[in-house]
């Protein structure tokens, strides 16, 4: 029998490698950006074309390489980050391992300009396919210049495989996002088919993160800062009330190092248990540092996950910074009792005397007349009922049988002529609010409950689709045309849907990459309304919908806007208001459900009140 194992040829070696560590044209760029940071620019332009993969250049005023270097960097696991395994140990650089230049040069072609500060003429090195074609003296200056042009056209399947442009555009431009957050003291342009897309200068970390998701990200965020013998933490975190259904803008570094670790995303989650809803996501920019001896960073190809020591402490450590943070500024909930007003007394003042109760007697009061009016002095703080008219907390109301057939069990259903189960007392139906989120009103049947949010995002939905569907003035005109600024990603996908949002209601223009006007809205839209926050919750609807959103554009579109208007829980209604929603919700066709299938309301019969009470 012959031999069967035999040595893979280095072309093929060198490709099989460049699948681990390049997989798209945002692989290559995150590997060129890190290598300019090493090589300590405080400059770097990035250059892309047609979604990276004609093109794909950095330019940086790093320190450069000799003419040696200049080829030597291109051959596999040449760095200058290591000499020994112990080494791997200590590592507080960006790439170590020497394969990215090599696994590019495997599946492109490839041109470096590089010069030092101390020599007078820089290096050209062209390679293709990992093999050397020219090597030349070349006017540059100081720093390094590498051009990556046709990506992946020897391996026409791994080509094949790429997404549509905006997907890899998109990819891209989160590695830009994540090393150009970590380093706030280098500048970064940003080039896209010649046009300027990003000016990120040097700025400190805040700035930075405002410059790359726009300027209201300044009022979103809370530092973090905590200082322990395992770890340091800083950075910042969101306020609660603006944490999105789709994980977005959450970004763990490790000296600097971009990471993505679930189990540390779920020490945040757990510190904003019970502060947001259970399907809402914070950001958060959060940079650990700690001894590199405490990381073992080389567990991945691309460098993204690492391993800890501690991992459990740094757990319960990151947990507690956010809820101190959080608290300090007044976010995490706090005991509010409700105080009674009975005890409403100063603090006791040293030396003053004690002042005895005053107990004050009404001689004429007779409780058997009930016509007279009484002298209280006691009353309660006006809005209150006193005990005198006990009365009026108790309206008529319809008498409870004794006994119901076993037919009153049934599960109510809402029928055309429901208003008929309403008592009205003096020609208008009574309406109470529990808790600032029910609306609770006596039916024949017993009691309803209805939710306030859910009951207003029926009827706003069904508002907005008869005006869609008519296509008649379903627009309002703003007094004053409202700017909203968007991150790089949320405008694009704004922009794909930009025409889905016209036929709403809205009128929209584009002012430059980030930047949009609006002067008309949906009419039912209040003007004091937030736009920004409603194009935000409608980007994220189909950021996070995607597969579903082509199938039901103006559905998904118009479930956010009446999602984001909705009455909120928790904001008190006049009876005017619950009378009013609970008026148009019984005029829509569908009001047992909210547009996203959820319950608005429920019956608790007689039966059931009555078994309450045995």
């Amino acid at each position: 029998m012959s031999d069967v194992i035999k040595l893979l040829p280095d072309a093929v070696a060198n490709q099989i490698a460049a699948g681990e560590v390049i997989q798209r044209p945002a692989s290559a760029v995150k590997e060129l950006l890190e290598n300019a940071i090493d090589a300590g620019a405080d400059n770097i332009q990035l250059i892309v074309k047609d979604a990276g993969k004609p093109l794909i250049q950095v330019v940086d005023n790093g320190m450069g390489m000799t003419q040696a270097d200049a080829v030597l960097c291109f051959n596999r696991h040449a760095t200058s980050k290591i000499e020994q395994a112990s080494d791997l140990f200590s590592i507080r650089t960006m790439g170590f391992r020497g394969e990215a230049l090599a696994s590019i040069a495997a599946i492109a072609r490839v041109e470096l300009k590089t010069r030092t500060a101390d020599q007078q003429i820089g290096t050209e090195v062209i390679i293709e396919s990992a093999k050397l074609n020219s090597q030349n003296p070349c006017n540059c200056p100081k720093g390094t210049g590498i051009s990556v042009k046709n990506l992946f056209f020897n391996t026409p399947a791994r080509r094949n495989f790429l997404k549509s442009d905006q997907v890899e555009k998109r990819h891209i431009l989160h590695e830009l996002q994540r090393i150009a957050i970590a380093r706030p003291d280098i500048s970064f342009q940003y080039y896209q088919n010649n046009q300027l897309t990003h000016q990120l200068n040097k700025s400190n970390l805040k700035q930075r993160i405002a410059n790359l998701f726009g300027s209201n990200y300044n009022q979103r965020l809370v530092p973090v800062n905590e200082n322990t013998q395992i770890v340091r933490i800083s950075g910042f975190t969101g306020k609660p009330e603006y944490a999105k259904k789709a994980r977005g803008e959450q970004f763990f570094y490790v000296n600097k190092r971009y990471i993505r670790s679930p189990y540390l995303n779920h020490a945040v989650d757990s510190a904003y248990k019970e502060l947001i809803p259970d399907d809402a996501h914070p950001s958060f920019f959060l940079f650990l540092e700690t001894a590199p001896e405490q990381i073992d960073v080389n567990v991945h190809p691309t460098k993204t996950e690492i391993k800890f020591q501690d991992d459990k402490y740094i757990y319960q450590i990151i947990k507690a910074a956010i809820r101190r943070s959080l608290g300090s500024y007044n976010i995490s909930p706090s005991l509010d009792f409700e105080q009674e007003t009975a005890f409403d007394t100063d603090r006791p003042v040293k030396d003053r005397p004690s002042k005895p109760p005053a107990i004050r007697i009404d001689p004429d009061y007779n409780p058997f007349e009930t016509d007279r009016p009484r002298k209280d002095t006691a009353s309660g703080p006006p809005g209150k009922t006193t005990p005198g008219h006990w009365e009026k907390m108790y309206p008529a109301d319809v008498d409870l049988p004794v006994q119901e057939e076993a037919s009153d069990r049934k599960q109510f259903v809402i029928s055309p002529d429901w208003e008929s189960r309403a008592p009205e007392e003096n020609g208008q139906r009574k309406f109470f609010q529990l808790h600032a989120t029910y609306i609770l009103t006596p039916v024949k049947s017993g009691m309803m409950i209805i939710d306030q949010h859910r009951a207003h995002e029926r009827i706003l939905f069904e508002h907005f689709s008869r005006n869609t569907a008519s296509k008649k003035n379903h627009s309002q005109q703003l007094l004053f045309p409202e700017q909203i600024n968007l991150a790089e990603n949320e405008a694009g996908i704004l922009k794909e849907i930009i025409e889905v949002i016209k036929g709403c209601g809205f009128s929209i223009k584009v002012l430059d990459n980030n930047n949009f006007e609006i002067d008309a809205i949906p009419s039912g839209l209040p003007e004091s309304q937030s736009l920004q926050q409603v194009m935000e919750g409608i980007i994220e609807n189909v950021h996070a919908n995607r597969d579903e959103f082509s199938q039901d554009m103006y559905g998904h579109v118009l479930r956010t806007m009446a999602k984001r208007m909705a009455v909120k829980r928790g904001k008190a209604l006049t009876e005017e208001e619950m009378s009013s929603i609970a008026n148009n919700l019984f005029a829509c066709e569908m009001p047992q459900y909210s547009p996203t299938g959820k319950i608005v309301l429920q019956i608790i019969s007689h039966r059931e009140l009555s078994e309450r009470f045995k």
